[in-house]
């Protein structure tokens, strides 16, 4: 029932009766339009004529009782006519609009589903926690990608930020996905993994287009694997409450780019206790800006959250977030939080450690070429405390490994 247009078309035909009782001769009839226009824009077509016919009947009533000619009651009543079936038109039209977009929608909550697949909150001995935002408040997906998988492996996962906006980019990041899915689950070695994705994107990416991405890896208890292609770098969340910005040893060019260099990328070892925890997000977070075109500081802002459960940290973090740009992030933002929850995952044995390693020694592509990628051993990077302050700075060994 459009019940504000009918108060309104009530309301007009109270204020021309007190006006015409009163004798000042001022003529309110052709404001009655407002009611079917009013109602355009928040009913359906039905309800805009109910509201028609019922200002037409009105006006009809109420001219037929004051002075003035019958041409000017007609012009009257034919404006009222016509803006009523201008109207219901209109509200017909809107009505198909939204109906379209539903399904729009539809079909996009489908494809965030098909692409980014919803993680479980317990995988393996992590607990996960993922919070997604895309720049565009209609929209259910963007250029930004994770996934997280168990294989015979171990739990890998990626997080990535494809170049450019809009259909081109959820293509590319579709892309990415399903390379890494099928090779984690495939390569024993965790360069193989990046080797394949860095393979299909070489044959299905433009010129100018990349991605920039995070591979991690849990081959054994104690550890992680990881390889950034020049991504940003995730944060460490010690057991103790330190945070520490694991920074890469030898950043590696975004995927798409190796061919502009002759080194394949670093595959760093991060030591990965019971209770730490490993965050991993992408540009749209740490360049969000808020009006006095600050930087979020995600490092002092998760320090000042750091607890046991991933869900809470997000939460808080997501939602200053939000408040740091004002309700409204211009660029796509992915958190993906990892945390240890103990040490029941089982550790490989010796014979699949030697395969691993020789399944290594033949290069990130596979092939049996016998070059020598660099491995690097982590200790203690650069870490934050609660204000935002640096601690200590990151004592590195690295060395020809596989």
């Amino acid at each position: 029932m459009p019940v504000a247009p009918v108060l309104i078309v009530l309301g007009i035909a109270l204020v021309d009766v007190v006006d015409v009782v009163g004798g000042s001769g001022m003529f309110w009839l052709p404001l009655l339009a407002a009611g079917p226009a009013l109602a355009a824009s928040t009913n359906g077509h039905r309800g805009v004529l109910c509201v028609g016919v019922l200002a037409v009947a009105l006006g009809a009533t109420l001219g037929a009782r004051e002075a003035g000619s019958g041409r000017e009651l007609a012009a009257v009543l034919s404006a009222l006519v016509a803006v009523t079936l201008a109207s219901a038109l209109a509200s017909a039209l809107r009505g198909r609009r939204e109906r379209v977009l539903a399904a729009v929608r539809s079909v996009a909550e489908a494809a965030q589903h098909a692409v980014l697949k919803p993680i479980p909150k317990t995988v393996g001995p992590f607990r996960v926690a993922v919070r997604y935002s895309a720049a565009a408040a209609e929209a259910r997906i963007g250029g930004d990608l994770y996934a997280l998988v168990q294989t015979p492996h171990g739990v890998r996962l990626i997080v990535g930020d494809v170049r450019g906006k809009g259909l081109p980019a959820v293509e590319v990041a579709a892309l990415v996905l399903g390379v890494f899915r099928e090779a984690a689950y495939d390569e024993p070695d965790l360069l193989a993994v990046v080797g394949r994705i860095e393979r299909s994107l070489a044959r299905n990416l433009g010129p100018d287009d990349f991605v920039t991405a995070i591979v991690v890896g849990h081959p054994r208890a104690g550890q992680l694997e990881v390889v950034n292609c020049g991504h940003a770098s995730p944060l460490l969340i010690t057991a103790s409450g330190g945070v520490t910005a694991v920074e890469a040893t030898r950043p590696a060019p975004p995927l798409g780019l190796r061919v502009l260099v002759d080194e394949p990328p670093c595959l760093e070892i991060l030591p990965f206790a019971e209770g730490d925890q490993l965050l991993l997000y992408t540009d749209g977070v740490i360049e969000a800006r808020d009006p006095a075109r600050e930087f979020y500081p995600l490092a002092e802002r998760v320090a000042r959250h750091v607890s046991g459960d991933p869900e809470h940290i997000l939460s808080a973090v997501h939602d200053e977030l939000l408040a740091h740009v004002g309700g409204r992030l211009h660029d796509d933002a992915a958190l993906l939080l990892l945390r240890m929850q103990d040490g029941t995952e089982p550790v490989p044995s010796a014979s699949e450690d030697e395969e691993k390693g020789a399944a290594a020694v033949r290069g990130p592509e596979g092939r049996g070429d016998h070059e020598s990628v660099p491995v690097a051993s982590r200790t203690r990077p650069v870490a934050f405390d609660a204000d935002g302050g640096r601690r200590f700075a990151g004592a590195f060994s690295s060395g020809a490994g596989r």
